[in-house]
């Protein structure tokens, strides 16, 4: 995967580009699994099995891919210990709980609005 550098120039931050550095953070931070994964994680540290067993439904190879993601993002922070077998534990860095915090107020919209979406589904699919 190439990624854009950042040059500090306007359009590395502009939304509405497609070439824009700030859509390609976007897009990888965007997605349910990534989501789901920092709300899980808060302030805690997790093995790679207790943050599997925390996301219900994710398998083995989307949990990989997005806690790189993260990683390489700079939003988690994998620390290997040097045991037999070897323990590898996941946590947040400092962006990704302020990242966490905007994503607790998507969780707090979605509670609000759950009620509300229901009924717009039903009477939209009726």
């Amino acid at each position: 995967m190439v990624t854009k550098q950042f040059k500090g120039s306007a359009q590395d931050t502009d939304l509405a580009r497609a070439d824009s550095l700030a859509r390609e953070i976007f897009s990888d931070v965007a997605n349910k699994w990534a989501l789901l994964i920092i709300e899980f994680l808060g302030e805690r540290t997790l093995r790679f099995s207790e943050l599997r067993n925390e996301v219900e439904g994710i398998s083995h190879k989307m949990l990989t891919q997005n806690l790189r993601m993260l990683e390489r993002n700079g939003l988690v922070r994998r620390t290997v210990h040097p045991t037999v077998p070897p323990r590898v534990e996941y946590e947040l860095t400092q962006p990704g709980r302020a990242l966490r915090r905007t994503i607790d107020g998507l969780c707090d919209w979605t509670h609000e609005n759950l009620g509300h979406i229901e009924e717009s589904r039903r009477r939209f699919d009726a």
